[in-house]
């Protein structure tokens, strides 16, 4: 489960800064679950787990490759962040919804992890690049009016900024298993 944070220019979580949430609201162009930035996220709406893609499993505690393709799943409602072609409703970027159940949807989930290093770090910014449109998983300054005054939107854009950088938070992030030890990576409990 990871809590990801925008990040200003420079890399430094500011005042702007905006947690990746979810609500049980529908997006006017698709009519899919919407997906915002907030400033003080303190609550279970802000948590999303790291997931393998239809493709290729991902086991739990096993490193997160950069340029790997991953699934972002919200943890309270078992959808996937999700983008595609509809035009998002502020900024007229492109929209980024959830979709799915259950962490099941289709190939319009998938995001690679792009970062610096061999490995995406905890402390690490790095940004997400959706697999079929190439669009960057960013928020800017646009914020909705009622019933959801004060958040951002969070959109595709094609072009990178310091909009489309993201930070891991607080969550429970997993250790790899140890050469040796017993797998536990289809251990049911978390």
């Amino acid at each position: 489960k990871y809590r990801l944070f925008f990040l200003k220019k420079g890399g430094e979580a500011a005042a702007a800064a905006a947690s990746l949430y979810d609500l049980l609201m529908l997006i006017p162009g698709s009519g899919q679950q919407s997906v915002t930035g907030v400033s003080a996220a303190e609550d279970s709406n802000s948590y999303w787990s790291v997931r393998g893609t239809s493709d290729a499993a991902c086991h739990r505690g096993t490193l997160v490759q950069c340029g790997q393709n991953i699934r972002l799943t919200h943890v309270n409602t078992g959808r996937n962040l999700h983008s595609h072609y509809f035009t998002s409703p502020l900024s007229s970027n492109q929209e980024v919804s959830a979709f799915g159940e259950n962490g099941e949807g289709d190939h319009l989930d998938e995001w690679t992890v792009l970062c610096a290093g061999p490995v995406w770090q905890r402390d690490e910014s790095v940004r997400f690049r959706h697999t079929a449109t190439e669009a960057l998983l960013s928020v800017t300054g646009e914020q909705y009016g009622r019933p959801i005054h004060g958040q951002r939107e969070v959109h595709g854009m094609m072009v990178s900024s310091s909009h489309s950088y993201w930070k891991s938070m607080e969550g429970v992030f997993m250790k790899p298993i140890e050469t040796g030890s017993r797998d536990f990576s289809r251990h049911s409990l978390l």
